[in-house]
């Protein structure tokens, strides 16, 4: 099982590697909570997108992700519960206010595990991301290899794996770029109101998508 030829791990590595360099929702949002807290709020924002995407896997492996691109009831459903959400966070953001960003705050677990959560919520409510993986990892499924199922929970967990090699980079990067923003109250305001136009502009783009 698991047997591939010597140009499958390359070729599938390399389209990873790109896939997470490449600007998108996941890395705008894990940038913005880095600019925003810090690194314990970046990581949070991290492992949360990773959280929501491992469910995507385990969806595309049991089929379920099928089932939500060929029902398009399911697919409009899912999407506009990730529209509002968006919204709503971006609402929530635009509204906040400067003391918001007191440090204790930020860093603290309560903090941490509410933006897992949105991090989670926003790949898990985004129904594009499941017609991703059915598009990206049948490629790489070879027939004689082993059951599909497995060879998609292999790839999926693969493909998160290559996300923890690259994206703490950006967020040690991100913290030490906005350390010394942070400590200034009216930019920390600034932040927060950027973040939630993001959120916003997400749920807008999220809306126009499409089967």
């Amino acid at each position: 099982m698991f047997e591939y030829s010597l140009l499958h791990w390359p070729a599938f590595f390399t389209a990873a590697l790109l896939l997470t360099l490449s600007p998108g929702p996941d890395l705008a949002f894990i940038l913005g909570q880095t600019a925003k807290g810090g690194r314990k709020s970046g990581f949070a924002a991290m492992f949360g997108i990773w959280g929501g995407t491992l469910v995507h896997v385990l969806l595309a492996a049991i089929g379920l992700s099928a089932a939500l691109a060929a029902s398009e009831f399911a697919f409009t459903l899912v999407k506009w519960l990730g529209v509002a959400y968006l919204v709503w966070l971006g609402v929530q953001a635009l509204y906040s206010k400067s003391d918001a960003f007191n440090s204790e705050i930020i860093h603290s677990n309560t903090s941490a595990q509410r933006i897992f959560i949105q991090g989670a919520l926003i790949t898990l409510l985004n129904p594009k991301v499941a017609l991703f993986f059915l598009a990206f990892l049948p490629q790489f499924i070879v027939q004689s290899a082993g059951p599909a199922w497995a060879q998609f929970l292999l790839h999926g967990f693969l493909l998160i794996c290559v996300s923890a090699l690259v994206e703490p980079v950006f967020v040690l990067a991100g913290e030490r770029l906005t350390k010394k923003l942070r400590s200034n109250q009216g930019i920390r305001l600034w932040i927060d109101r950027c973040l939630g136009m993001l959120f916003i502009a997400l749920g807008i783009r999220l809306a126009f998508e499409s089967l």
